[in-house]
């Protein structure tokens, strides 16, 4: 993902200063010389994105679910230290 997104924009931004980077594109799509995984690269990004974005959901709901609590006075004394001193 990190390849395709960063080798797109500096396509474009090379582009718009009219310097045809044609290597840089086949990056982007998939063609890295002897590995070439253009016929598959439609499907592997799809799957990354949906990864990333079920992740993501995924963080969204953890961090509601998992609010801190309050601790009981027992508590604080014990985290404390002071738990002997009571006595």
């Amino acid at each position: 993902m990190i390849i395709t997104a960063l080798s797109g924009s500096i396509y474009g931004l090379m582009l718009a200063n009219n310097i045809d980077a044609f290597w840089l594109l086949k990056i982007h799509t998939g063609n890295f010389g002897v590995l070439n995984l253009q016929p598959y690269d439609s499907a592997i990004i799809g799957i990354l994105t949906l990864m990333i974005a079920f992740s993501g959901v995924g963080l969204m709901f953890a961090g509601r679910r998992k609010q801190p609590t309050t601790p009981s006075p027992e508590a604080k004394d014990r985290e404390s230290g002071y738990e002997n001193h009571r006595r």
